[in-house]
């Protein structure tokens, strides 16, 4: 089947047990370990076991199944947020070892690596270019894994998958892809030879701003139970309630996906043209760094770009200005947003980073939502003149 009937026909779209059309939400912390246990006898071979929520619950089974049929990975695991799903994954590692990570990635990232797992003795080198040669530099004998992060956030930089997986593959170490921006709708990492991909699932997966969720995939059944073990020893689980609300997003994730990258792509056109803008990041826009890249290993540009203007004060003036784009932190949802990376997402990085890095005062991040694209023009229109 294809991605799109995939993410309808997944295996839990009815309830074995009533017919539900959908997973039912098992509300509960706690479950009974069945008549066999109570009589002292060994549970039956195949028979899945819940004992306890943090353990494993059947609506997040559900949709880590899905998330993992979606990626063409064999095993999924559901976070209470992006970033535990980030930290979880990488809390396979231990003090001592190495990560190799691109230095223009998601904040919360950035924060997460040069703050709280270097407090643990994780060690890790920002690459400002990320391609093969850059990799195998600074492949050291501790280096445990590659993570990246294409398009990044938010300089949408692209990273050639397929050739960093190779060059990792040849140092014998694992390569962790951020999926948030395209989802396995536009670019499926682990068919690249990714090992581990992980998204912020509150993004374009949920896909309704409405809840929070992160989302782990394995291409292996071995770094599979690696990561269970974390999830299991950390505990940052998805409750079944949110579970159900991503399960529900990922129903209409290729139409929402695709309604608004076209939007994001007239958005661009727009953009590059208007007087007041100096730049815009998008790859499906004429002569972006890397965009052939991209296109030979993506299915589109995706729906998200930035643009800055020729001052910070047009920035800001376009924030306190537009009407139909949320001024806020998060992308992926129903509705568009405007997001100040300085303020926002990126506000944990140093400034003096921050400019070495190019992300401006004069930077706004656009998440294009499913609104009328010609009246999102208007209010761009408006707010930059």
């Amino acid at each position: 089947m294809k991605l799109a009937t995939l993410l309808i026909h997944n295996g839990h779209e009815v309830d074995g047990a009533t017919g539900a059309l959908g997973t039912p939400i098992y509300q509960t912390s706690t479950f009974d370990r069945g008549p066999e246990f109570r009589a002292g006898e060994a549970v039956p071979e195949g028979r899945l076991l819940y004992d306890y929520a943090r353990s494993g619950n059947p609506t997040r089974n559900a949709l880590e199944e899905a998330a993992a049929l979606l990626e063409g990975g064999v095993s999924g695991y559901a976070f209470s947020s992006g970033v535990s799903a980030i930290a979880s994954v990488l809390g396979i590692f231990q003090a001592g070892d190495h990560i190799i990570a691109g230095e223009d990635i998601y904040g919360g990232s950035y924060r997460l690596l040069n703050t709280y797992l270097k407090r643990w003795g994780l060690e890790h080198t920002a690459l400002s270019a990320v391609n093969p040669n850059t990799v195998r530099a600074a492949v050291r004998p501790e280096t445990k894994a590659l993570f990246i992060e294409t398009p990044s956030n938010p300089l949408l930089k692209i990273t050639d998958i397929r050739a960093c997986c190779a060059a990792a593959r040849e140092a014998g170490i694992l390569t962790i892809v951020d999926n948030t921006f395209m989802t396995p709708v536009l670019q499926r990492p682990l068919e690249l030879g990714a090992d581990i991909v992980v998204h912020s699932a509150t993004k374009f997966l949920g896909g309704h701003s409405d809840v929070l969720a992160g989302i782990a995939v394995t291409k292996t059944a071995e770094l599979g139970k690696r990561v269970h073990a974390v999830q299991n020893t950390y505990g940052a689980v998805l409750g079944p309630w949110d579970c159900f609300l991503v399960a529900r997003g990922l129903k209409t994730l290729k139409v929402r996906v695709e309604a608004q990258q076209e939007t994001a792509a007239r958005l661009a056109d727009f953009l590059s043209r208007h007087r007041n803008v100096e730049a815009v990041y998008y790859p499906g826009l004429p002569g972006h760094p890397g965009g052939e890249v991209h296109a030979a290993q993506a299915d589109g540009p995706g729906a998200v770009l930035s643009f800055k203007t020729r001052t910070e004060e047009q920035a800001q003036a376009f924030l306190g200005r537009i009407h139909l784009a949320a001024p806020a932190v998060s992308l992926g949802g129903v509705e568009t947003i405007a997001s100040y990376p300085v303020r926002m997402s990126h506000a944990a990085i140093p400034a003096a980073e921050r400019d070495r890095l190019g992300i401006s005062p004069a930077m706004i991040r656009i998440s294009a939502g499913l609104e009328d694209a010609d009246d999102l023009i208007a209010d761009f229109g408006a707010a930059l003149s």
